[in-house]
């Protein structure tokens, strides 16, 4: 699935999205370690997407999955986003990708090619195209470009994720990791700035996650993107993100932000760092509370 904001504003009721709730105000981690009390005004910190008192439900229904939700993302983040299941995260990509409208509230996404690259938790790879076919699908979508372009930036797109010489297989021929890095590229090849990873390696064996998150690091590093992570396992959170920010009421009307007091490059061994731990036990804390 790739979808793609056409406009980088939406504003919804734009004078309920200001007033009040003009200034990014997340709700920070308590003085533990994440050692973070205060969130500085988005607007001064280079901003990828902005939610501004946003409220969302679905149209019909009484539930309010969202209320008055203000938070932020800074540009070249790697941001990851927890909380129970079923508490309205994917709702938050949904919005970011204008797949849902809010009720009220504004949501601003600052990029250069207006676009979010969306990444699900399947990979959702056409089984009637080849790998390389699936890679270049959002260029085709597009349009603009010719076929011989398109093929060379899939196969170097498939170079890039180490998949070089399988762009002729089909998606049964690889295995799953294989299967969600092509998945990963052909998000690239959307061009955006702002990657939405939701739950990519849920459905993987454990060394198969353990490996492809070390993976994902590397290609961020190296791509300098954005990225807005979904997941449920808290170690995966810590060892990849800049920051966590994680949902403990619903509707969601806050997020609690963490900051991962490790240093990069990182390991797996970094995540026995007594610093690391305490984060762990902290948001294995926060997750129970947030599931009685």
């Amino acid at each position: 699935m790739i979808a793609e904001t056409v406009d980088n504003t939406f504003d919804k009721n734009a004078g309920a999205g200001r007033g009040a709730g003009t200034g990014i105000d997340i709700e920070s981690g308590r003085e533990t370690v994440s050692g973070r009390e205060t969130v500085p005004d988005a607007e001064e910190q280079n901003p990828a997407a902005v939610f501004r008192n946003v409220t969302f439900s679905y149209p019909g229904e009484d539930l309010t999955l969202i209320e008055n939700l203000d938070f932020s993302v800074r540009r070249g983040e790697f941001v990851s986003l927890i909380g129970p299941s079923g508490c309205g995260k994917s709702t938050i990509f949904r919005l970011l990708n204008r797949l849902n409208e809010p009720v009220s509230g504004r949501i601003e996404i600052f990029s250069q090619n207006n676009r979010c690259g969306y990444m699900p938790q399947q990979d959702l790879l056409l089984p009637w195209r080849t790998v390389a076919e699936n890679v270049r699908l959002p260029l085709e979508l597009q349009g603009g470009l010719g076929e011989r372009e398109m093929n060379d930036r899939a196969e170097e797109a498939l170079r890039e994720v180490g998949l070089a010489g399988w762009g002729d297989k089909l998606p049964r021929e690889l295995s799953g990791g294989m299967r969600q890095r092509a998945s990963f590229a052909r998000t690239l090849m959307t061009g955006a700035d702002l990657l939405l990873l939701d739950e990519p390696f849920s459905a993987l064996d454990y060394l198969t996650r353990l490996s492809m998150r070390e993976w994902l690091l590397d290609q961020w590093e190296k791509e300098q993107k954005t990225v807005l992570f979904i997941t449920h396992d808290v170690e995966e959170a810590i060892f990849l993100s800049t920051r966590i920010l994680a949902v403990e009421q619903s509707p969601i009307r806050s997020l609690r932000e963490y900051r991962v007091p490790l240093g990069r490059p990182r390991t797996e061994a970094s995540l026995a760092a007594p610093e690391a731990l305490a984060l762990k036990e902290e948001l294995i804390r926060l997750f129970r509370e947030a599931g009685k």
